[in-house]
């Protein structure tokens, strides 16, 4: 209300309150001096009627300044309640504002939870502080019936009232003039609204009833716009979250992704492609995959591509090799799917890209490593590479050697390249036999060969293995000759011992070669000294674990070099189960 208003109000009941007095001081006078005025009771009688006269003018201004306040108030609390979705601070505000208009001493706001009970919302005192919990000191049986009718109470004096009067919280609390009101949306009772003043009876008229309701019609909007813009916001946070966190897992993922619609324009482009392809995300999105992807269109993609989105089938591991601006050549791994809706309708196309370019750079290294090193000290490095260090451990092993008899004088009168040529097929024929039985290729030593069993990998058969392996060897010499002219034909003398020795790393920490010391080692050698052409000879500890698989012929004890004791040797002739 404009101030003039307010002012003009004020301003006639001080105008009244004068004029009640100076009717009073009237009627004082006139008493006294009534003896000497004439038609004195006549006078008297009619300042007494306009004293009445003021006193309901009085009274009327009173009730249309109280009716005036709560208009005012229930403005407020429209104003308050839909200025904001924020519904704690809408609501706290609006229980000051009945507060005020009521002369309440304390107001309360409940809303039932999903379990239909009632929980405090709002609970306000005169001095506008929010009132905590252990003072929640309210009549519970008023709010319960309420909530439970839906109609609104109001009573005068609680302690007096017959409906209330023998309740336990009414007695306990001493509670006079209490008014509560339903919250209804939809016909639906959604929580109560009560206010109280414990200390003074009559508090409350029906006029306070009509602006409670009224409060309480536009706190229920107000409290079903918040929950529902709760509601929604919440919805939207999850979807939010969920979001980033999608996000996250495809900026996450090791693969480069890169998505695109009916018109080919990339749709998706996680951090993997931007790395893969050194093209930004931002760079590439909404633009032709054709126009980012330039370098690739003279590749098999664009075809496979295609061929993905003409019959929708998926295309799986499609390697292709490539030059990249500052990368040079690389080798990726596609794979192109269909994207589809719900309804199974193309979307675009799904390209997952893995770049196995060091894969294959790894395996080109250790296929050439496989050349210089045994197949099975490679494989033990690359599985461990904690392993590639100096130093050794004892075990027991199986050594072979083979050495190619009269190599010395035969390769007199040839050139050095057909020599090295002759020498590679004889050296072909010992290795293949030795890596078919999982042995390790220990080293090439001009004409000869060294080969160990049961290291670095264990093998429970490892002598069986050797003797498998000289047998190999000497069956595939005869196959050799048959294609090699007659003074090309050469044998191996090969000498096989089982026995204890140091395996592991020998050398520096810049070269270092896998192998096998000690006397065991020794011995190997020099039964393949003594071994004729074509000759395997076995030491009785080799003959001791696989007499029962082999055909062996003993010979006689040899003394050999560098040994003081006598040499019990067999000869293998062959297998028995062969």
């Amino acid at each position: 209300m404009p101030d003039t208003s307010l002012s003009t109000i004020e301003r006639t009941r001080r105008d009244i309150a004068d004029l009640r007095r100076g009717l009073g001081d009237l009627l004082v006078w006139l008493d006294s001096e009534h003896l000497e005025i004439p038609h004195a009771p006549e006078l008297r009688i009619r300042v007494s009627k306009l004293g009445e006269f003021l006193e309901r003018l009085h009274n009327g201004l009173e009730q249309q300044e109280k009716e005036r306040a709560q208009l005012v108030g229930l403005f407020q609390v429209s104003r308050a309640v839909n200025s904001t979705l924020e519904l704690k601070q809408v609501l706290n505000r609006a229980m000051d504002i009945i507060i005020q208009v009521t002369h309440a001493e304390r107001g309360f706001l409940m809303l039932s939870d999903l379990n239909g009970d009632l929980t405090f919302q709002v609970a306000r005192n005169m001095e506008r502080s929010t009132i905590t919990s252990p003072t929640f000191q309210v009549s519970r049986s008023i709010i319960a019936r309420v909530a439970e009718t839906g109609d609104p109470i109001i009573t005068t004096d609680a302690t007096l009232d017959p409906r209330f009067s023998e309740q336990d919280s009414v007695i306990s609390l001493s509670l006079r003039s209490i008014l509560c009101t339903p919250l209804k949306s939809h016909d639906r009772v959604i929580g109560v609204v009560y206010v109280d003043n414990r200390l003074r009876a009559g508090m409350f008229q029906q006029a306070d009833l009509d602006a409670m309701r009224a409060f309480a019609d536009q706190a229920a909007i107000a409290i079903e716009n918040a929950q529902l813009f709760e509601s929604v916001q919440q919805k939207v946070d999850e979807i939010s979250a969920l979001k980033t966190f999608q996000d996250n897992i495809f900026a996450s993922i090791a693969s480069g992704v890169v998505a695109t619609d009916l018109d080919d324009r990339i749709t998706a482009f996680n951090r993997a492609a931007e790395t893969i392809f050194d093209v930004a995300a931002d760079e590439s999105l909404g633009q032709p995959y054709n126009q980012i992807l330039t370098l690739l269109q003279s590749t098999s993609l664009p075809g496979l591509i295609d061929q993905v989105k003409q019959t929708g089938r998926r295309r799986i591991a499609a390697e292709i090799e490539s030059d990249l601006p500052k990368r040079g050549t690389v080798n990726l791994n596609f794979n192109i799917s269909s994207l589809k809706d719900a309804g199974g309708n193309p979307q675009g196309i799904a390209i997952v890209v893995d770049d196995v370019t060091e894969m294959r750079q790894l395996e080109a290294t250790r296929e050439m490593l496989r050349r210089y090193v045994a197949p099975a000290v490679v494989d033990r490095l690359t599985s461990n590479p904690s392993l590639l260090k100096l130093g050794g451990q004892r075990q027991e092993i199986t050594i072979l050697f083979a050495d190619i008899r009269g190599f010395t004088r035969f390769s007199e009168p040839l050139p050095p390249e057909e020599l090295v040529d002759i020498l590679n097929e004889y050296l072909a024929v010992a290795a293949d036999a030795i890596l078919k039985e999982e042995g390790t290729l220990d080293k090439f030593m001009g004409d000869a060969v060294m080969a160990i069993f049961n290291a670095p990998l264990l093998q429970e058969d490892h002598v069986l293995r050797a003797a498998r392996t000289a047998l190999a060897m000497r069956s595939a010499l005869a196959e050799l000759h048959n294609r090699l002219p007659k003074q090309l034909r050469l044998n191996y003398g090969i000498g096989i011992h089982t026995g204890d020795a140091v395996v592991g790393n020998v050398g520096t920490e810049q070269q270092m070669n896998f192998t096998a010391i000690g006397d065991a080692v020794n011995l190997a050698k020099r039964l393949q000294e003594n071994a004729e052409g074509g000759q395997i000879l076995l030491s009785r500890q080799s003959h001791q674990c696989i007499r029962n698989e082999i055909v062996a012929k003993r010979l006689l004890p040899v003394q050999v070099k560098g040994r003081v004791a006598i040499t019990e040797i067999w000869e293998l002739v062959g297998l028995k189960n062969a």
